[in-house]
């Protein structure tokens, strides 16, 4: 069973992978400290506790901060399936996009996610079902091409396939 994972607005990239343990060349080793300062992990150990197939939900600017690609690497690496927030800063969001982690913008609709609610998402149709209330969020899918790449496991994969 999927969980969410529900956080507030302006996480940082500070928040998601802390500067101090950076000198970590490997991601597994480095994602054991994903959002170990986030003051909603006191309570919860996110790096410990989360499994592959969960979400993350976020408030506004989810991912400011400096542009260190190992804050959304480190969440790809724990599993997460998507990231939906209210928005993203714009440089994790293209970050996200690089590496093949799914993320979807969907505005104050993410205020009806809550932590521990268990969603259903289908990012061609930019439909959230919250299973557990019975709601449907209708959102604008990303662009074909970012699915693509998406699909590819990010844009490196992507470019290797379209010149074949």
């Amino acid at each position: 069973m999927s969980k969410v994972w529900r956080y507030k607005d302006h996480v940082d990239t500070d928040v998601i992978i802390p500067a101090r343990y950076l000198n970590i060349a490997d991601f597994n080793e480095l994602a054991e400290h994903a959002m170990e300062d986030s003051k909603e992990n006191l309570e919860v150990n996110f790096a410990a506790n989360v499994q592959p197939g969960d979400y993350i939900v976020a408030g506004k600017n989810f991912g400011c901060g400096s542009s260190r690609e190992h804050a959304p690497i480190v969440i790809k690496v724990k599993g997460i399936k998507c990231i939906i927030a209210d928005s993203f800063a714009r440089i994790f969001y293209r970050n996200a996009i690089n590496i093949g982690l799914p993320v979807l913008e969907i505005g104050s609709d993410v205020e009806k996610i809550e932590a521990g609610d268990e969603i259903d998402v289908d990012m061609e149709k930019g439909e959230i079902k919250i299973l557990n209330k019975g709601i449907t969020i209708n959102t604008k899918p990303p662009p074909e091409f970012i699915q693509k790449i998406s699909d590819c496991g990010g844009l490196i994969n992507y470019a290797k396939g379209a010149n074949e």
